[in-house]
């Protein structure tokens, strides 16, 4: 909080000591429901893909590389240019885009009626109007999203009513359904580096240097824990007169080693695919010690991880480009696994989806999801909780019966006396749970007392609510208090025995908490004597 500096100067050099003391009661003191952990500095994160693309991009331009980005629309004539007597095979996994007709639509008499009856003050100039609307629209002149405005403008009516119009009177727009057209969502970025290096050739001269990270698409029949509709690739081309394989080899190299890839494997690929030049068609295979034992096919450390091959000259005459290209290209899911120690592509890519990922917490974001349920809301209502806290830490193994004063003073006006006390016999002012803090432990919430047999679960800190049995029932006897006052009670006692369950001590949970830990199978074990009253006298 805000302080004189002049007043402290002055206070120092009459008595450094106290005033240096004194300087606890300037710093501002925060709530039950703010104190660390649920005061935090939050953080972006990355998603696993974008934070890999991220990388790649980085690694790529490291190496010289430039970055392109290529179409992602490809007609249909293009696959057959490139992909020769294979196109079929390739079109069928194909995504073919598809759009609606523009209906060429009539407006009859009984039509017409219903326009002018449904816009009001509507005639024949409006009709005429609409029809040039509609026929501008059937020409492609006027776009989709423009139809309405366009009408409600030159008629001057709401939008509202023409959409309601177009609803009712024009019953061909409902009943419309998509024409698919020839062109296609690029399933290879091999495609697009076709049209792009056959365009750059026109103005500029090799070598070319080129990376593309970017979508592709694929109808797969179905999605699985290897194989999605969508998906990144990231490749890049070499043009220049002199290219060979060797250039596939030292590529694949230099961009995985900044991966932590170690040793590589160079294998032909079986596939053979006629856009590439017969026995230049390679699969990479890389070591990476993250791999070795884990819980996947890949345990002994290799992966197939890169494809490379040098385009055929029959497919990259098609687009007048007589210069040699190698082509490399590699998955990113595929990589962003390995970076991310992630064994399902669809939990990898779509972890906010539950039926793909399992639910984790840590310890730390749980704890943030408790908090003390009833708190005062006074200045005084705060001083009364301190003080509640303080004579319980005093005497609390005082035998009982036994009593103490904690607080004197008004509440709106009204005169407030209040007081600890344990009025049975044989026992103390505080029972041995008074002082458990309430954390999280391996997934599961307590209420723990600070000794060695959970020396574990102290340790950590941003597990720790900080809020122990005594604080959250002193913030509730505080509170109850202040509404004795607001009601016209003379007196108030609250008291607690033994905890079973939050709610008893004055603790709530976030439902997503609940709901976590009960779909997790963990537990919420807060409970234990307390026995402790709060007694309060309003004059």
């Amino acid at each position: 909080m805000k302080f004189d500096p002049e007043a402290i100067r002055k206070a120092t050099k009459e008595d450094f000591d106290a005033t240096w003391k004194n300087g606890k009661d300037l710093v501002h003191r925060a709530g039950l429901n703010q104190q660390y952990p649920h005061t935090s500095f939050n953080f972006g994160k990355a998603h696993p893909v974008y934070d890999t693309i991220s990388k790649l991009r980085e690694a790529y331009m490291r190496m010289g590389f430039d970055e392109m980005m290529n179409p992602l629309i490809v007609d249909e004539r293009d696959v057959h240019k490139q992909f020769g007597h294979e196109a079929l095979a390739v079109l069928d996994r194909c995504f073919y885009l598809a759009g609606l007709p523009r209906p060429n639509v009539g407006i009859s008499d009984q039509r017409i009626a219903t326009i002018k009856e449904m816009l009001g003050g509507i005639d024949d100039d409006g009709i005429e109007i609409i029809r040039k609307v509609l026929h501008s629209y059937k020409k492609g002149e006027i776009e989709g999203d423009d139809l309405v405005p366009e009408i409600a403008l030159k008629l001057n009516v709401s939008d509202s009513l023409v959409v309601e119009m177009i609803d009712q009177v024009f019953p061909e727009f409902k009943e419309l359904t998509p024409q698919a057209t020839r062109k296609t969502l690029r399933s290879h970025m091999t495609s697009g580096w076709f049209l792009s290096l056959s365009g750059i050739l026109e103005r500029a001269r090799p070598p070319f240097h080129f990376f593309s990270i970017d979508r592709a698409f694929r109808r797969e029949q179905q999605e699985d824990a290897s194989r999605l509709m969508t998906y990144y690739t990231a490749s890049c081309v070499i043009m220049d007169e002199d290219v060979t394989v060797d250039h596939g080899k030292a590529v694949a190299q230099g961009l995985l080693s900044q991966f932590g890839f170690e040793k590589f494997l160079f294998r032909p690929d079986e596939k053979r695919s006629k856009y590439y030049v017969p026995d230049t068609q390679i699969e990479v295979f890389a070591y990476h010690p993250k791999l070795v034992g884990s819980n996947t096919k890949y345990s002994d450390g290799w992966i197939e991880i890169a494809t490379f091959g040098i385009y055929s000259p029959t497919a990259l005459s098609e687009y007048d480009i007589p210069y040699p290209v190698m082509n490399l290209g590699l998955g990113v899911e595929r990589l962003a696994m390995i970076l991310h120690d992630s064994t399902d592509l669809r939990a990898l890519t779509y972890p906010q989806i539950p039926q793909y990922s399992e639910w984790t917490l840590k310890d730390g974001e749980l704890a943030k999801m408790i908090f003390v349920d009833k708190l005062p809301e006074t200045t005084e209502g705060q001083e009364i909780m301190d003080s509640i806290v303080e004579q319980c830490e005093l005497h609390s193994s005082e035998p009982s019966p036994c009593e103490f004063d904690a607080w004197e003073g008004s509440i709106n006006g009204k005169k407030v006396k209040v007081s600890v006390v344990e009025p049975e016999e044989d026992t103390k002012l505080c029972g041995p749970a008074t002082f458990n803090e309430v954390l999280v432990y391996e997934n599961d919430v307590l209420g723990l007392p600070n000794n060695k047999k959970w020396k574990k679960a102290y340790e950590n800190h941003s597990a720790r609510t900080g809020v122990r049995f005594l604080d959250a029932f002193a913030a509730q006897a505080a509170r109850e208090i202040e509404e004795a006052v607001e009601n016209g009670e003379s007196t108030v006692e609250t008291r607690v025995r033994i905890v079973k369950v939050p709610s008893e001590i004055n603790i709530k949970l976030d439902p997503l908490a609940q709901r976590y830990i009960t779909g997790k199978n963990k537990k919420i074990d807060i409970r234990g004597p307390v026995f402790t009253t709060v007694r309060a006298e309003i004059e």
